[in-house]
């Protein structure tokens, strides 16, 4: 079956549900409404700009930015040929873009500066790069922006890196290790930090593959709690006033850094499946927790889990741990590998289920079925005073990036993958843009090449001039609207 690309088959939840939640004395939630657009959560004082200083937008991973894209008109589109996968791009208060990046030949983790104002110039986009110690498949590929547009991250010698940036004399852009921190008493040989991110107190969570917890202290004092044998953390992390959401193979824990140790707030299982599904890196959920909500922009944090054949949103209370919903997700079968897009009542979940991922970590175990075709998916959900609900599901998206959500024109950004449902290296890709209110596709443009520029469910940033940047398996995508 060939996909419609841009064909809309939106579904909305109907009056079943309204007439229900007026009989209860609950009001009405009009099918299809306008989501809300606020409020954000209160800004991390250790994090460079809101939107623009994590790879899922900020602490709380919530893929929200208030910087507006480049629309639904006409595009331009530039390319940076690095010969590298970038999946972190992040921008910083003096405006230039931070990118890391694995090299395609030897896969070292290396970091880009780049100048967005500049033109984009084939193998000389960079003004400065610099290399880090390589580690697992994950290991340095989260990273985030200091409040000092320095970049935070824990190469492969387990060492936690503050890279800076400045002009030597001669006016050459260089990139230099600003402060060190030694990782290795907490995190063991072998083992690699797969998540990274800044608490309210300045405390720099981590987690890593093997199931480490921990939290190096204003001082430079590394604090760790091993978890469970057996329970991995394959996703990065996320901060709130509240503590910090990691999602293990097994859980999702709240910590807190209380007394000089790492403390569990609470625990929730969740459905974690028989085994690992294609188009998921690890044998549990594929998503980096998720705060977001109507009060305080952090009274909630969401997962996708693992459950077979059918998924479900799991939403719990930041505060308690207690659940405020499951709802099954994304068809059957399904699954997600990406962080749900959250704010005010409303998350957003795209599907990768069937995904083909070149690669996965260490310990990922099989696929089961071993491939599958790629369906992809999109839905929203919608907290409610019952509960939650599906707001609209469009099956025609297949999101083959980390969507993220404008709140600064309202719109949904993502690029989808074109094509069968079997995947094939001749597969095309387009920018799209989606209308969060209903699902529908507003505007495609094609995206050059094919396996090449592959997007790898990569996430994307929107700078402060409303351009859009992409990583590839090979480099940088820029799209600019006219």
């Amino acid at each position: 079956m060939i996909r419609r690309p841009a064909a809309r088959r939106a579904r909305t939840v109907g009056t079943v549900l309204a007439v229900l939640l007026a009989v209860l004395g609950c009001g009405t939630l009009p099918a299809g409404a306008a989501p809300q657009w606020g409020p954000p959560a209160a800004p991390n004082p250790f994090l460079g700009p809101a939107g623009t200083s994590t790879m899922h937008g900020d602490a709380g991973s919530t893929d929200v930015t208030p910087l507006p894209g480049p629309g639904t008109g006409p595009l331009t589109l530039s390319a940076y040929p690095l010969v590298s996968a970038c999946p972190t791009l992040l921008q910083g208060s003096d405006r230039l873009v931070v990118a890391l990046c694995t090299s395609v030949a030897g896969q070292v983790p290396t970091v880009h500066l780049i100048d967005p104002a500049a033109p984009a110039a084939p193998f000389g986009a960079s003004l400065a790069t610099f290399a880090l110690a390589k580690g697992s498949l994950l290991g340095g590929v989260y990273a985030f922006l200091d409040n000092d547009n320095r970049l935070v991250a824990v190469d492969g010698n387990r060492q936690l890196l503050r890279l800076g940036h400045s002009k030597d004399p001669d006016g050459r852009w260089r990139i230099t290790v600003d402060s060190h921190v030694d990782l290795s008493g907490s995190v063991p040989p072998g083992d690699n930090v797969t998540g990274l991110t800044p608490d309210w107190q300045g405390n720099v969570w981590f987690a890593t593959g093997g199931g480490v917890v921990g939290a190096v202290d204003p001082a430079g004092v590394a604090h760790s709690l091993p978890l469970a044998a057996g329970e991995q953390v394959q996703n990065s992390i996320s901060t709130s006033p509240s503590g910090t959401a990691v999602a293990t193979t097994h859980a999702l824990y709240q910590f807190t850094l209380r007394d000089g140790a790492v403390r569990v707030d609470w625990r929730r299982d969740y459905d974690r499946g028989p085994d690992r599904k294609p188009g998921q890196l690890s044998h549990g959920t594929g998503s980096t927790p998720t705060y977001f909500g109507p009060s305080t922009g952090s009274d909630f944090v969401a997962i996708v889990d693992n459950a077979d054949p059918q998924v479900s949103l799991r939403v719990f209370r930041a505060d308690s741990g207690d659940e405020i919903c499951s709802l099954p997700v994304l068809g059957n079968p399904g699954g997600s590998e990406n962080s749900p897009i959250g704010i005010a009542n409303s998350v957003y979940v795209a599907g990768t289920y069937g995904y083909p991922y070149p690669a996965v970590p260490d310990g990922a175990g099989p696929a089961v079925p071993t491939n599958a075709p790629f369906t992809g998916g999109m839905t929203r959900v919608d907290i409610d005073p019952i509960g939650c609900h599906q707001v609209w599901s469009n099956d025609d998206v297949r999101s083959a990036a980390v969507p993220h959500l404008s709140t600064g024109d309202g719109l949904l950004y993502t690029v989808i993958r074109q094509g069968f449902d079997v995947t094939t290296p001749l597969d095309g890709f387009s920018f799209a843009v989606i209308d969060p209110a209903d699902g529908s596709v507003e505007h495609t443009s094609p995206l050059p090449g094919t396996a090449v520029n592959d997007t790898l469910q990569m996430s994307g940033l929107v700078t402060d001039t409303g351009d859009f940047w992409q990583g590839t398996v090979t480099g940088i995508l820029r799209i600019r609207g006219e």
